[in-house]
C-alpha cells in the first residue's frame, strides 16, 4: 500500500511525521510526505521514504493557505496512491476532495486542535472559516488518530467520530544518561512563538544561577533576541536555532532542566501533550510543566516534574525549587528514565500499525 502525508512545514524538523514515515516504511508500506519550499529551507535529509515540497509565492497568511491548497490539490490529483493522510485541519480539504475523486483511503491526523490555536481564535472571521471546514469535513471522515485523549474526546463529543491516541513518544535509547545537576542548564525547545512563556523565562534569568538554551526558531525569534541583548543577557541566554531530529536527542541530553510551560492561550493549548514533554522524560530530565489536564494526570503518575502557571513569580519557584534541591531532583530523574519506558515509540509504532492495518 502507498500512503502520501500532508503538511504544510518544510519537513526537516518534523520529528513525528519522521517517526510515523519511518515506521510504515520499514514495515511494508510505500511512504511518501509532502510539505513545502521556503526561502530559507535546507536541502531535504536522506531518510528512508519518499519526501516532496511544493513551492508557494506566499508564505503566510490567507493567500498562503488558499496557495498551498490549490497547489496540493492539483498535485495529489495527478499522484497514483492508495490512502492519503491529512496531518491537521489546514491539509485536510484537498485530502478530502482527492480521496473522493480517486477512492482512495482517508486518514485525518490532529496534531493539534487547529481551530483553538492563538493564531487563530484571536481572529474571528478566520477561525469561522477553519470552524465551518471542520464542521464540513471531520464528520466524514473513517479513519482518524491525535496526540492525546483530551483532544480526541473533544472530537469523539463534537462529531461522533472515532479518534485513536497516538503519542508523540521518541523510541527508547539505551545511551548512559549523564549527571547534568551542576551544570544549571535551562532547556526550552520547541517554536519561538507567543504564549509560550518565552518572554517571562527571560525576564527571570538574572534572578537564576543557570543559562538557558532556546532551540528552535519562531515569530517572535527577532523579539526575543532584541530583548536579550537589551538586558545583557548574551551570556546567560544562547539561542541555539533550529537542530535536526537526528542532533536534537544529543542537546536535550546535556541539559539540567526542561522548560514546558505556556499560556492558557486557547484551547489547543489547553489540551495540548506536547513533544517536548516526551523528549524530556527520555532524556532524563526533570522539567517544569505546564498546569493543564493532560501534564496534571501524567505527572500524577508519572512524577517526572514540578506543575506551574506561566507567570514568572511561578515560574522562578519552580526552576529554583528544582535547582536547590538535588534529592528531588534525582528522584524525578530516575523517575523520567521509568516514564520512557512506558511512553515510548517502540509501543506507540505497534498501535499506529494496528491502524493502518485496519483502514477503511
Amino acid at each position: 500500500m502507498k500512503i502520501i502525508f500532508t503538511v504544510t512545514n518544510d519537513l526537516n524538523y518534523d520529528n513525528r511525521m519522521h517517526r510515523i514515515c519511518s515506521s510504515l516504511q520499514q514495515h511494508g508500506y510505500q511512504v511518501a510526505l509532502v510539505g513545502r519550499i521556503m526561502n530559507d529551507s535546507k536541502p531535504l535529509r536522506d531518510l528512508p521514504y519518499a519526501q516532496k515540497r511544493l513551492r508557494c509565492f506566499f508564505n503566510k497568511g490567507k493567500l498562503f493557505y488558499a496557495e498551498y491548497n490549490i497547489r496540493l490539490f492539483f498535485y495529489l490529483l495527478f499522484t497514483s496512491s492508495n490512502a492519503l493522510c491529512s496531518i491537521d485541519l489546514d491539509t485536510l480539504a484537498p485530502g478530502f476532495l482527492v480521496s473522493k475523486l480517486k477512492g482512495w483511503k482517508l486518514v485525518y491526523d490532529a496534531h493539534e486542535y487547529f481551530t483553538q490555536v492563538p493564531e487563530v481564535i484571536h481572529r474571528p472571521h478566520i477561525q469561522a472559516f477553519w470552524e465551518w471546514l471542520e464542521v464540513l469535513l471531520v464528520p466524514r471522515i473513517k479513519n482518524a488518530y491525535t496526540v492525546n485523549k483530551s483532544i480526541a474526546a473533544l472530537f469523539e463529543g463534537k462529531y461522533k467520530t472515532h479518534f485513536d491516541v497516538i503519542y508523540n513518544a521518541p523510541r527508547l535509547d539505551e545511551t548512559p544518561l549523564e549527571n547534568n545537576f551542576s551544570k544549571r542548564i535551562l532547556l526550552y525547545q520547541g517554536a519561538l512563538n507567543a504564549s509560550r512563556g518565552l518572554e517571562q523565562l527571560i525576564n527571570i534569568m538574572p534572578k537564576l544561577d543557570a543559562v538557558l538554551w532556546l532551540i528552535g526558531e519562531g515569530d517572535l525569534s527577532e523579539m526575543l533576541r532584541k530583548k536579550v541583548t537589551e538586558a545583557n543577557l548574551e551570556e546567560k541566554v544562547l539561542f541555539k536555532g533550529m537542530i535536526s531530529p537526528s542532533e536534537l536527542a544529543n542537546f536535550t541530553r546535556q541539559a539540567t532542566l526542561g522548560i514546558n510551560v505556556s499560556e492558557n492561550a486557547g484551547l489547543s493549548y489547553y489540551y495540548s501533550l506536547n513533544n517536548k514533554f516526551f523528549d524530556y522524560i527520555h532524556a532524563a530530565l526533570p522539567s517544569i510543566i505546564n498546569d493543564f489536564p493532560e501534564y496534571k494526570a501524567m505527572n500524577k503518575s508519572l512524577n517526572v516534574g514540578v506543575l506551574t502557571n506561566c507567570d514568572e513569580e511561578s515560574m522562578l519557584n519552580a526552576i529554583n525549587k528544582l535547582l536547590n534541591d538535588e534529592v528531588l531532583y534525582q528522584n524525578l530523574k530516575q523517575n523520567c528514565v521509568i516514564a520512557a519506558n512506558i511512553y515510548c515509540w517502540q509501543k506507540e509504532e505497534r498501535k499506529l500499525l494496528e491502524f493502518y492495518a485496519r483502514l477503511r
